[in-house]
């Protein structure tokens, strides 16, 4: 009768053993990256508008953190199709935690909304071939539109709206590829946006 017993209680050992090494080793599968970005459909119509930096000189409404500082300590000039230079240090910048409002990140991307001005961030943080993308949509039905920072890895640019003040937005952060005009996982939304920034 023991010897049953003990034979029962090593099965149920062996079994347990075998049940946590499938439970910790499966946990690796899960942090592999996709070997391909997975497209996300987007409706025909919307709105892709381009990101601009802050004009050389001009005043930049938020001041780089410390950290930063070092990097941004000049333009970058960035060679356009007509041969000229365009300086883009003031892309550098970054948004104010206290006035930009839904900070919101994804894979190469992070967005925010500026109620002050009705300013969309998009911050592109992956030098991968792609652009960050931050969707907009209101609360009011108002079309979706979608600004896209084509300066680079590292830089952040704006697209300046004008939104109903009554109105909240939404902002859904993800990656573009230009060349093909389609939008790309992972993806993360905010929540509602006061546009007035009054919660």
């Amino acid at each position: 009768m023991r010897e049953k017993w003990r034979s029962r209680l090593s099965v149920l050992a062996g079994a347990s053993a075998l049940a946590l090494s499938a439970i910790t080793a499966t946990p690796a599968l899960a942090d592999d990256a996709p070997v391909s970005p997975q497209e996300v459909q987007m409706p025909t119509d919307v709105k892709i508008v381009e990101g601009g930096a802050t004009d050389p000189g001009a005043a930049v409404p938020f001041p780089a953190d410390e950290a930063d500082e070092a990097e941004q300590a000049g333009p970058v000039e960035t060679a356009t199709s007509g041969g000229q230079t365009e300086a883009v240090g003031a892309a550098k910048a970054t948004p104010s935690s206290s006035t930009c409002l839904g900070s919101t990140a994804a894979y190469g991307t992070s967005g925010c909304f500026q109620h002050n001005g009705d300013i969309v961030w998009a911050g592109d943080t992956k030098k991968d071939g792609m652009s960050a993308a931050v969707g907009i949509y209101t609360d009011y039905g108002r079309a979706e539109e979608v600004c896209v920072n084509k300066l680079g890895s590292g830089t952040w640019a704006t697209c300046n709206k004008d939104y109903r003040e009554a109105g909240d937005v939404r902002l859904r952060v993800l990656r573009y590829d230009g060349d093909t005009g389609k939008f790309y996982q992972p993806e993360t939304w905010s929540g509602w946006i006061p546009v007035d920034g009054k919660y």
